[in-house]
């Protein structure tokens, strides 16, 4: 067996991160909110209520695509940890996904005029999959780059921070313009996410906003190339079981596995509440295009998870803090439509309803961004402890796990969105709010704003397991600064052993 490829940086970085480097890196934020806004909002609602596919049929095309997706990500993922070219191992594959990733999501809102349910459904499924394998070509690479910037345990939550700052700022500003544009109410079509002319327009409008932002942060971070770990001999990638050896070598790191799995519950709730979330706000709630644009004042929830994660951090172990953030999510998930349906709160179009909501939405995105950047960071953190036991640098695959988590929000969730619409709520397809039987618009208020919260209690129990602490953390990068000083072709035999040993000492306390 050949041995493990050795990293190191052309130049090392003499301060730290600049603001500059951290806002054009969290630019590339942008990109995925844009496409899982589009997917999460309309792609089922098109499809289901404006197109009159059934909602389980548009739902097994979306969540079909992820099935490419669990092959594509981790080989991507593996391709751009061991590329070695003039551009990096991470700024060629961004390059190369702009055209592919507009043209297809353009595509995918813009089926053929007056197709069959047939045609329908193997058009979304065809460019969700193109969507999907063009977006994981950029965002892989992307993701990887934040835990290559720093080493360190605190300025990697400070970079994950701009990144979800950035992109949640970017997309309250996309959403408030997409509903008050393209979306507006007319008196043939109210409330104007039902009027079919709309998505003409925003089927360009989020391909070029896409295309745009990835350029920007690909460029931008450029200059960063010098500074980001490299691999200091050429890698074969034609060795298939190598390849299959290290996307399953990953399962062999315990914390990253428990991490995973917690991502990959919350972004099947999250994803399946976001799936069903125009549908609670058109059908359950009575809100208008001319009041879901207000939701943009929700940024204000973002911007304080953006100023208060790096004092809590400080205080308090990230672990700690992932936590206590689901526990609320749950609280406020079951309170919204509990009141409701307690009569307790103002009637439907009332001013003072809208402002409970808006209220609700900020303290949510609070919640979401900090658990976002929380999940984020305590990945990187397990990279560390993967060289540690490896001597491999797997931010790529790693990437990928938080990709493929990412897309299991539209896929899983998207999947059982649909599944409960058709077989738990049975909703009827292209029906105006104020046609639907109240019965079930209740069911659909207790399913997704009541029990869907409750599963969020998986995610706290896998992740009360996870083991790296601050203190963890620092035998794990002081082990590995001396193994990097080391010479190149200087293996040292005991890595594993010094791993094992430190979390052992950890789970013993």
């Amino acid at each position: 067996m050949s041995a493990a490829p050795r990293y190191a940086r052309a130049r090392e970085r003499q301060d730290k991160v600049s603001v500059a480097t951290k806002i054009f890196q969290g630019i590339g934020a942008l990109p995925d909110v844009f496409k899982n806004f589009a997917f999460h909002t309309f792609l089922l609602f098109f499809y289901s209520q404006v197109l009159g596919l059934p909602p389980v049929r548009a739902s097994f095309a979306i969540g079909a695509a992820l099935v490419v997706d669990a092959v594509i990500d981790p080989v991507v993922g593996t391709f751009s940890d061991n590329l070695k070219s003039r551009l990096g191992r991470r700024h060629l594959l961004m390059y190369t996904s702009i055209l592919p990733l507009g043209l297809a999501l353009y595509l995918a809102f813009t089926p053929p005029a007056g197709a069959s349910e047939n045609v329908l459904f193997l058009w979304l499924f065809a460019f969700a999959v193109l969507t999907n394998m063009a977006m994981s070509i950029y965002v892989i690479p992307w993701t990887a780059l934040y835990a290559e910037f720093s080493d360190d345990y605190a300025e990697r939550t400070t970079i994950v921070t701009y990144r979800y700052a950035l992109g949640l700022a970017g997309g309250i500003v996309f959403t408030f313009s997409v509903w008050t544009f393209i979306f507006p109410s007319t008196h043939a079509f109210h409330p104007g996410q039902l009027n079919p002319a709309g998505y003409h327009l925003f089927a360009p409008v989020v391909a070029l906003a896409v295309m745009g932002t990835i350029f920007a942060t690909t460029f931008l971070t450029q200059r960063e190339v010098p500074y980001l770990l490299q691999p200091t001999r050429q890698v074969s990638h034609r060795d298939a079981w190598r390849v299959i050896r290290e996307m399953l070598g990953i399962f062999t790191n315990r914390d990253f596995v428990l991490l995973f799995a917690g991502a990959l519950v919350t972004a099947g709730i999250n994803g399946t509440t976001g799936a069903l979330s125009i549908y609670m706000q058109t059908y359950f709630w009575g809100l208008t295009p001319e009041n879901l644009r207000w939701f943009a004042i929700a940024v204000v929830g973002a911007v304080a998870a953006f100023f208060t994660v790096g004092p809590f951090q400080r205080r308090l172990d990230k672990k700690a803090v992932l936590i206590t953030c689901f526990v609320l999510l749950i609280v406020d998930g079951v309170a919204g439509v509990g009141l409701r349906l307690l009569g307790l709160l103002p009637p439907n179009g009332s001013p003072i309803l809208i402002g409970i909501m808006i209220a609700n939405e900020t303290t949510r995105a609070f919640l979401n961004t900090t658990v976002g950047i929380m999940f984020a960071s305590m990945l990187a953190d397990t990279l560390d402890l993967q060289e540690l036991r490896t001597s491999r640098r797997q931010e790529g695959v790693f990437a990928a796990a938080l990709s493929f988590s990412g897309k299991a929000t539209t896929g899983v969730g998207t999947v059982m969105a649909g599944l409960i619409l058709q077989y738990a709520v049975h909703w009827p397809a292209k029906v105006a709010p104020g046609a639907v039987d109240p019965a079930l618009v209740t069911r659909l208020g207790v399913i997704v704003g009541m029990m869907i919260p409750m599963l969020l209690f998986l995610s706290i129990s896998l992740s009360k397991y996870y083991r790296l602490t601050r203190e963890v953390h620092a035998d794990i990068r002081a082990q590995l600064e001396v193994r990097r000083a080391a010479p190149v072709d200087t293996e040292s035999a005991e890595r594993a052993d010094f791993a094992n040993a430190v979390l052992a000492s950890e789970t013993s306390t």
